[in-house]
């Protein structure tokens, strides 16, 4: 049996997707292969962490930089704002890298 979907349903059930595109420098990668371990660890953690998608999604042959997508799906604009901002300080603490660029969109469904 099909969905079907009436105005009040969608009213209520509301879905929010955070997104986030992260520009790195690895100032102590001494090749790809420290940049890898260094993007590895860093994703696992903040994955285990804040339960959200980290992925690296581009700069991949620049042994010290790397740009890292991470995202977001909650029904509550501020939470999701909030678990992004705090998955961006986390990242930016680590010391193994620096932020240099950063794009954030939180798109309501």
């Amino acid at each position: 049996m099909p969905l079907s979907w009436n105005n009040e349903d969608m009213a209520s059930d509301r879905m929010v997707v955070g997104l986030c595109r992260l520009d790195l420098i690895i100032p102590a990668s001494p090749n790809l292969k420290g940049k890898r371990q260094v993007i590895k660890s860093l994703v696992t953690r903040v994955r285990n962490n804040f339960n959200i998608s980290v992925s690296e999604v581009g700069k991949h042959d620049k042994w010290q930089r790397a740009l890292l997508g991470l995202s977001l799906v909650g029904n509550d604009r501020k939470f999701v704002d909030r678990v992004l901002s705090k998955a961006i300080d986390f990242i930016q603490a680590s010391g193994a890298i620096t932020i240099v660029d950063q794009e954030r969109e939180i798109i309501n469904y």
